[in-house]
């Protein structure tokens, strides 16, 4: 672990670092590019607004099994000989959808890019547990989820327009990965565990760490941000958008980027912020304001009025994710971060899964307004886990 940067305004050049967040930005393509395409790809296939939540879900559902697998072998044999095959499994199984003309074989071929996406979204943030540490490490969580917002606000425009020359278009960008892969292997110079002990030894301080109070407080607390952040924004806002304004998908992009433009500001404030407010605080702070997003959104009947609860909607995600993530790879060891951390992806992924699933049923209940109380409901529920199950820590960058 290093900790070499002592100005935080030079963190963000060091060459790591930087294929970290190409790294990140891959992460995120399988689910930010396809959201605005959503609505014609359930015209073109003749799809359900409760079905098409499974192009969501076949792909956050291979996450759920192997992530954690994935991340016991990363600490066990690497970093890179994991992350490596899997951005090329992600490049290849996502352009494979682009040649698909029915739902199953798409869900398939979703699946697969599913498998490749497994490992990056958790093994990208244990390099930066590996690589920085004290107020660094809070610093660069909040630049690498500066730069996942970055590609959030990006990649619904990107695949807006795609998707308005085909709906399979957007399907183009996963190749993306490959030379990323090139990068990984033969550029990342990144600390490796030297860890010698047996396996059983090592899954169990793997697993004492993990029944850590705090450790399962975060693992609850990032299920349900993933419930609220795929089953009520990325799935039912851009529906919200079609069914009651009939916008197009370019317009779909351009407001739901809004939010990540504004987790991008946030985020990067992060370790400024560190030094005023502990992380569990800054949480607090985010339900609060997930749930003022879910509440004004049923009253809304201008698309352009649903900027503001998008803009407050990401304010909340670049408080509560980079804290989410700073706290649990301050209390994860290096030799058992990356199978923690994987925990905690997998624990991502379910809420992925979930979400679209869950507020699917409430859709078929009650329409859209019920996944907005619905919603409410569960931001409350959230910000009261927060305040009595998350110890506040020693300080706020750890």
């Amino acid at each position: 672990m290093t900790d070499s940067t002592n100005k935080q305004t030079k963190l963000w050049q060091d060459p790591n670092l930087l294929i970290v967040f190409s790294v990140t930005l891959i992460a995120i393509q399988g689910v930010a590019s396809l959201t605005p395409a959503i609505p014609k790809i359930a015209q073109q296939l003749q799809i359900t607004p409760r079905d098409i939540g499974l192009l969501i879900t076949f792909f956050t559902l291979p996450g759920v099994f192997l992530t954690p697998v994935l991340g016991i072998l990363a600490d066990r044999y690497g970093r890179k000989r994991i992350l490596a095959p899997s951005l090329i499994m992600f490049g290849l199984g996502g352009f494979a959808c682009f040649f698909a003309r029915d739902f199953q074989l798409l869900l398939a071929f979703r699946f697969l890019q599913g498998v490749g996406a497994a490992a990056i979204g958790s093994l990208n943030i244990t390099l930066i547990g590996d690589l920085y540490s004290g107020r660094n490490r809070a610093a660069a969580m909040g630049y690498n989820a500066s730069v996942l917002s970055t590609g959030t606000a990006t990649y619904p425009v990107i695949g807006g327009a795609l998707a308005t020359l085909g709906w399979y278009m957007p399907f183009l960008l996963p190749l993306l990965a490959l030379p990323v892969a090139f990068l990984v292997l033969f550029h990342l110079k990144n600390p490796e565990p030297k860890s010698t002990e047996k396996l059983g030894q090592y899954l169990k301080n793997t697993w004492r760490h993990i029944m850590n109070r705090q450790v399962l407080g975060l693992f609850g607390v990032s299920l349900g941000t993933f419930i609220l952040l795929y089953g009520v924004y990325l799935t039912f806002f851009p529906l919200l958008m079609d069914e009651q304004f009939h916008a197009p998908p370019f317009v779909i992009g351009l407001v739901m980027s809004t939010s990540s433009i504004s987790t991008a500001i946030t985020s990067f404030q992060l370790g400024y912020l560190s030094k005023w407010f502990t992380q569990r605080t800054l949480m607090k702070i985010a339900f609060g304001f997930y749930g003022l997003t879910t509440v004004l959104v049923p009253f809304i009947h201008n698309i352009w009025l649903l900027l503001i609860p998008t803009v407050i909607f990401g304010v909340a995600q670049g408080l509560n994710m980079p804290s989410i993530l700073t706290l649990l790879t301050g209390l994860a060891p290096m030799d058992q971060r990356a199978a923690i951390l994987s925990l905690n992806g997998t624990v991502l992924r379910l809420g992925q899964t979930l979400g679209p699933f869950i507020m699917g049923l409430v859709y078929a209940l009650w329409q859209l307004n019920g996944v907005f109380v619905v919603g409410t409901i569960l931001a409350i529920l959230l910000f009261v886990l927060v305040a009595f199950t998350l110890s506040p820590p020693k300080s706020g960058t750890e």
